[in-house]
């Protein structure tokens, strides 16, 4: 077997969101801890950023699609590079990619599943822009062996925590609940971000409600809110997934239509709903059968200081809420350090799923690798 050692790894991600590129340099140990060396957020250019939206909404061609992998490969190369710049090249690279469509459901025609995921930012191009080796594209070994192919971060949790409800607030909300009482579990929670930071664009001419400052300035429509709540996904028994492609442009139209007037309430409202769906997935998947008394928010939302307070509102009193950086782990980086983890378990073949989350069929080592 080999024998294992630390390694320094450059992760890359771009999120639901898709704000920025995420680029951290970590230091993974053989315990499987990891250290945030130095990180940094590396924006597209609005031209890529523009068409990688486009993609989410099912708006570009096939050759278009074709061109943004590349394209976007190129991106994440630029954002790796700044780090290879200031430290020197890394061990290998670990990369997320940017997810375009993520389709988790076991639909099958003539007995072929159409389950399926789908990151770009093409590795080659990664790797040959570096000189390294990169390790990328996760998600699909897990949704072969029948799973959901995420969450992923889970792994990391498992790891790196105790006894908690570990919830990231990115485009999408997800939790992972590591527990003496049980094995570990994980499921997405709902719609994090997306729908606020589209109506944010859409009303405010702002890419995010930094601080939660325009929710703080509105208020919560509770007939709305009521209404949205009642979305199917919330009532759905995990392990499940959802994305941009279920929160579309068209869902986030469609209930604007019945929403308040006052642009303030849409933002202020859909906050308050970002953090009651996370505190309704709690009372009904969570704390049935788990006694857990602390959560940890990390993500974008984990900086919402209206979220954070609704978050305190709903949830019951017993619950102490806490982020990431109480554990000296980044808000902003923590899944980037999760990616790190997952490359470096992929470098020395250790499986890296769990099957408890995603619904696979087993574990096994999720990635795969390219050379420079």
């Amino acid at each position: 077997m080999q024998e294992k050692e630390p390694k320094k790894i450059i992760a890359l991600m771009s999120g639901t969101s898709c704000d920025s590129i995420d680029a951290g340099l970590c230091e993974v140990y053989p315990d499987l801890s990891c250290k945030l060396i130095q990180g940094i957020n590396h924006p597209y250019p609005e031209h890529i950023r523009a068409k990688i939206f486009s993609a989410f909404r099912g708006d570009i061609n096939i050759k278009e699609l074709c061109q943004l992998n590349f394209a976007v490969g190129k991106c994440f190369a630029d954002a790796a590079n700044i780090l290879i710049g200031e430290f020197g090249r890394p061990d290998f690279i670990s990369s997320h990619g940017q997810t375009v469509y993520h389709y988790p459901f076991d639909e099958k025609l003539d007995n072929i599943s159409f389950k399926s995921t789908l990151q770009i930012g093409e590795s080659s191009v990664i790797a040959r822009e570096t000189g390294c080796t990169v390790i990328s594209n996760f998600r699909e070994k897990d949704i072969a062996y029948g799973g959901q192919g995420a969450p992923l971060v889970c792994f990391a949790d498992e790891k790196w925590f105790r006894n908690s409800l570990v919830q990231n607030i990115g485009g999408i909300s997800n939790v992972t609940v590591v527990s003496d009482d049980c094995d570990t579990f994980g499921f997405d929670t709902g719609c994090g971000n997306i729908m606020i930071d589209y109506c944010v664009q859409k009303f405010f001419g702002q890419k995010y409600d930094k601080d939660g400052e325009i929710a703080a300035e509105g208020t919560v429509c509770d007939s709305w809110l009521d209404c949205l709540l009642q979305d199917e996904y919330y009532f759905m028994n995990p392990p499940k997934t959802t994305g941009r492609e279920y929160f579309s442009t068209k869902y986030i139209e469609n209930i604007l239509k019945i929403a308040p007037p006052e642009s303030k309430d849409i933002v202020a409202t859909l906050t308050a709903l970002t953090a009651k769906t996370i505190a309704q997935a709690y009372e009904r998947f969570v704390y049935p059968s788990v006694n857990v008394d602390t959560a940890i928010i990390g993500g974008g939302g984990a900086y919402n200081k209206t979220m954070m307070k609704f978050l305190r509102n709903y949830l019951p009193k017993r619950i102490e809420l806490k982020t990431h950086e109480d554990y000296g782990i980044s808000n902003n980086y923590k899944e980037v350090m999760a990616f790190a983890l997952l490359g470096y378990c992929n470098y020395y073949n250790i499986p890296n799923n769990l099957p408890c989350c995603t619904g696979a069929e087993k574990r096994v080592v999720l990635g795969k690798v390219v050379s420079p």
